[in-house]
Parts: structure tokens; C-alpha cells; sequence
């Protein structure tokens, strides 16, 4: 049995360009939306929120759900769940560093996206983007978390 992995990102658009980043994965350099694994005990709006501001040293506001995708890795013989958010970034803090591997951020446009699409650490980025780009938006309340002590309703 699989068990898929459970990652967040967060999309962040600026006048046409999107907040990114460019990391170390596996001795790659890829680019990717800011992202990374929920930890024991966070929603995924806490870990958004955490992952954007230690990747890129920003505070990222989520305003809005644009998906969840599940990437079937078959070579990997893994799963991978992605909520993507969208949301405001705003208090950069310049001095802060970033997370291990993780080389700069970038501003870039749809296009530059596409002409790197070699480049992307993931299908999904393009993916998020197109739908975000179609309007997809949902409620932030769409994702919901439960602390149950007792038997499930």
C-alpha cells in the first residue's frame, strides 16, 4: 500500500509574475512554487504559511484554495497530494535565511515558466498555475482540519 505524501504551496502573483523558488533537489537545480511537507500537528494553512516564509523569506497570506493534486509517481513507486494556496506575501525580511538548498527566489512570468518547464520540480506547478490562471479559486474552508478524541461521527 501507498501513502501518499502530503505537501502545500503557495501561489503568489505580482503584477503577471509569480514568486518562486530555485533549490537543490537530488543535485538538481529546480524551480519550484514555495512548498513543503506538513509537520505532525500543523493545518495546512500553518504550513503554507511556515514553508512560504522560511523559503522565501516572505509572510504569505492565503486568500483562497486553487486545488489538490495527486501525483502518481510510478518510477518512484510514490504519491504525492499538493494543495496549492493562493494568497499576498508582504514584511520581506531581507535578512533571513533561507531553507537548506534553496539557491533564490524569483519573480517570473507564465511564459519563463513554460520555457522551463524542463527546469520545473514538478508537473504540478504548471499544472496550478493553468488552473489558477483559468479562475479556479475555493474557499479556504474547503480544507478543514479535525482533532477527534473520540469515536468519529
Amino acid at each position: 500500500m501507498i501513502t501518499p505524501e502530503l505537501t502545500v504551496a503557495a501561489l503568489v502573483e505580482r503584477n503577471g509574475r509569480f514568486l518562486m523558488v530555485e533549490e537543490v533537489v537530488r543535485e538538481q537545480t529546480v524551480l519550484n512554487q514555495p512548498a513543503g511537507h506538513m509537520e505532525y500537528g500543523e493545518t495546512a494553512i500553518d504550513a503554507v504559511v511556515r514553508e512560504t516564509r522560511e523559503e522565501t523569506a516572505w509572510s504569505f497570506t492565503p486568500t483562497a484554495v486553487v486545488g489538490a493534486y495527486l501525483w502518481r509517481i510510478p518510477s518512484a513507486t510514490r504519491h504525492v497530494m499538493r494543495i496549492l494556496f493562493t494568497g499576498d506575501v508582504a514584511d520581506h525580511d531581507s535578512d533571513s535565511e533561507l531553507d537548506d538548498g534553496i539557491i533564490a527566489t524569483h519573480w517570473m512570468d507564465y511564459q519563463a515558466l513554460q520555457a522551463a518547464e524542463d527546469r520545473l520540480r514538478t508537473p504540478l506547478v504548471l499544472h496550478g498555475l493553468d488552473d489558477y490562471l483559468a479562475g479556479r479559486r475555493l474557499p479556504l474552508d474547503t480544507v478543514r482540519c479535525f482533532d477527534y478524541t473520540g469515536a468519529p461521527r
